[in-house]
């Protein structure tokens, strides 16, 4: 019985399809290993910097079960910062227990402090990515105003790195927090991929995008910018270009250290910067 063989010019195209499938499979794991770094092993708490905190689980709309911790304002703190919570979104590696410095520092300038992990870090469930990333920025902002009984206004979103794109998206999607802090923070990811990996056309093929410069420019309210111009990972002129789209009451400060080791490089810098914004927009 004879066999009808395959043309040789669809044997090509089909091979040249296999390729390309195989290709884009292989660009989009990139992107995401290149995107998020998770660390599941917890190496600390704020009790080994002196710090009283609660366990919290949020739940993501999408039912993905979170950890966090929530750290009260000292006890002795004036009553306006007592009102205020920062709500910190993290950077792509580690988890919150490698932040346990930049708690302490908060604190101390007397507001109440919500670090939560993404889906896939440290304890919470789930698989990171951005939009995941954003509904975890949401059940956080939730949790302060629902079982903390805090007004929208008297939160500010931290974002550090990634999270800045965090922090940009949660202000975009509930309109009214205090304040938005960007610290060692980017663009967007595209942005980022075009200056380290051109070859790969992030502008145009990138499918995780963070994109906190357009985003700036929708938002009306006060926005800190911390960055230091020894970050040998995301440029200076990452923060120049967000402070330009910022619409609002905006501060760009410059601060000491490379991408990693910001505010322990430099705590008192660190503190400063953040005492001149709360100073501003919640005075004493």
């Amino acid at each position: 019985m004879n066999r009808r063989r395959m043309p040789p010019p669809l044997k090509l195209a089909l091979a040249g399809l296999a390729l390309l499938a195989l290709a884009y499979a292989a660009l989009r794991l990139f992107e995401r290993v290149a995107v998020y770094h998770p660390f599941r092993r917890m190496d600390g708490t704020p009790a080994d910097v002196g710090l009283a905190f609660d366990d919290v689980w949020l739940t993501a709309r999408d039912g993905v079960l979170l950890h966090a911790w929530f750290l009260p304002a000292p006890t002795n703190a004036p009553p306006a910062r007592s009102r205020l919570a920062v709500l910190m979104a993290h950077g792509n590696g580690g988890n919150i227990s490698h932040r346990l410095g930049m708690y302490a520092l908060l604190h101390g300038l007397g507001v109440n402090v919500l670090a939560f992990d993404y889906r896939g870090y440290g304890r919470s469930g789930g698989r990171p990515g951005e939009e995941g990333t954003y509904r975890d920025a949401e059940a956080a902002l939730a949790w302060l105003e629902g079982e903390r009984g805090l007004a929208r206004t008297n939160v500010i979103a931290l974002g550090e790195s990634l999270g800045g794109g965090v922090a940009a998206e949660l202000a975009r999607r509930r309109p009214g927090l205090g304040g938005l802090v960007l610290q060692s923070s980017f663009t967007s990811i595209p942005d980022v991929g075009a200056e380290r990996y051109p070859f790969l056309l992030p502008r145009l093929l990138a499918t995780i995008r963070y994109d906190t410069r357009t985003k700036l420019t929708d938002l009306a309210l006060p926005v800190l910018i911390l960055h230091g111009r020894g970050d040998t990972l995301i440029g200076f002129h990452h923060a120049e270009a967000n402070f330009a789209a910022a619409r609002g009451p905006k501060l760009l400060r410059e601060v000491v250290g490379d991408h990693n080791n910001v505010p322990d490089a430099d705590p008192a810098g660190y503190a400063a910067a953040w005492e001149e914004f709360l100073r501003r927009h919640w005075p004493p």
